[in-house]
């Protein structure tokens, strides 16, 4: 461990003691896109996302979109104070008894709407694994629909953007930990119950303790009573997924399609504003070996991201870094993000009068 990491942390607990993690619920006075939706198919309020909000007065917003599990509010854990040195924070939290694509879809339009409309503001879309994937069905969307999203900044971490990146087709059985989670909810022959959902559960608790494992680690980048706090939440969180919200947000991921099925000049690029793409050394736990977006991403990210950049993060000196582990690599990934944030342009939009 690096000498100065007990120092950091010593710097960032009493960050949380003088301004402790206090998220309110955000709601937009702007809900146009939700209202639209809604017009158009039936959704009803357990389908419908939740946005916390932590306001500063830094002009760079930035939105969080976690994985399957845990929550935007505990991916993120240990860079909140980061995060929110730039401006304000919103944690977009998946709903956790359903899951609809298209409310979540209309959630991150009206809130980027809110940002530019109410405080000339445009803000960097933070995402991981999953949520990547929502995210560049998003923007292609937008695309399609001759809108342009404008963004400050994207940063994208350990993709997940398509079936195909988890369960490799052709394949008898899964060959990572998430795929044997997830495949029952793809498989047509198989009927998830109770038991599966249960096993699902197992598999993603699983995943997370096998981080927390090395407390000794662990101990090094937050205290005691934070680890207590951080694992209580996302098991809890584990536990809370309802059977139809867990069915609904994987099976949404049949709307997600391969990178390479939208490489064209109509589609591309997905957004212009600068982007930070970036895969752990050791994604083989969760990605499948041939996974058609890593594929896309690490061959021709420019030509998704004209402003991208691609990295792979690692650890020299300890435990390899596994995929999107913001929690127990955080001092990893987070050079590579404060590099870029520090780059993006200050300043405020210019609303028409």
């Amino acid at each position: 461990m690096s000498p100065t990491q007990p120092f950091r942390t010593f710097i960032r607990s009493t960050g949380y003691k003088l301004r402790p993690p206090c998220p309110v619920i955000f709601n937009p006075t702007v809900h146009r896109a939700q209202d639209a939706v809604r017009s158009r198919i039936e959704v009803g309020p357990h389908q419908v996302g939740t946005i916390l909000r932590e306001q500063r007065k830094g002009t760079v917003p930035t939105i969080v979109l976690g994985g399957f599990v845990p929550d935007a509010t505990e991916q993120v854990y240990l860079m909140r104070g980061f995060l929110l040195k730039r401006g304000s924070v919103y944690y977009f939290n998946y709903p956790h008894a359903g899951f609809s694509i298209d409310m979540v879809f209309a959630q991150l339009d009206d809130l980027v709407d809110e940002l530019a409309e109410q405080y000339g503001q445009r803000p960097v879309i933070f995402s991981v694994s999953f949520g990547v994937g929502l995210v560049m069905e998003w923007l292609k969307r937008a695309r399609l629909a001759g809108r342009r999203v404008d963004l400050r900044g994207l940063v994208l971490i350990s993709p997940v953007a398509c079936v195909e990146d988890l369960l490799a087709p052709g394949t008898a059985k899964p060959t990572t930990l998430l795929g044997r989670a997830v495949h029952p909810f793809f498989d047509p022959k198989a009927a998830v119950d109770e038991r599966g959902i249960a096993k699902a559960r197992s598999i993603f608790t699983k995943m997370f303790e096998a981080g927390a494992a090395n407390k000794e680690s662990l101990l090094v980048l937050m205290t005691r009573r934070e680890l207590f706090k951080l694992r209580n939440a996302v098991i809890k969180t584990i536990q809370d997924v309802s059977a139809t919200g867990a069915t609904e947000r994987v099976q949404s991921m049949r709307q997600m399609q391969p990178a390479s099925s939208y490489f064209s000049q109509t589609l591309l690029p997905l957004s212009d504003a600068p982007t930070l793409i970036m895969y752990a050394e050791k994604e083989t736990s969760v990605i499948a070996e041939h996974s058609p977006t890593r594929f896309a991403l690490e061959s021709a990210h420019r030509a998704y991201f004209p402003n991208g950049q691609f990295k792979i993060i690692t650890n020299h000196r300890g435990s390899p870094v596994q995929h999107a582990s913001l929690i127990f690599h955080c001092f990893n990934f987070l050079p590579p993000i404060s590099a870029f944030y520090r780059h993006l342009k200050n300043g405020k939009l210019h609303l028409a009068a």
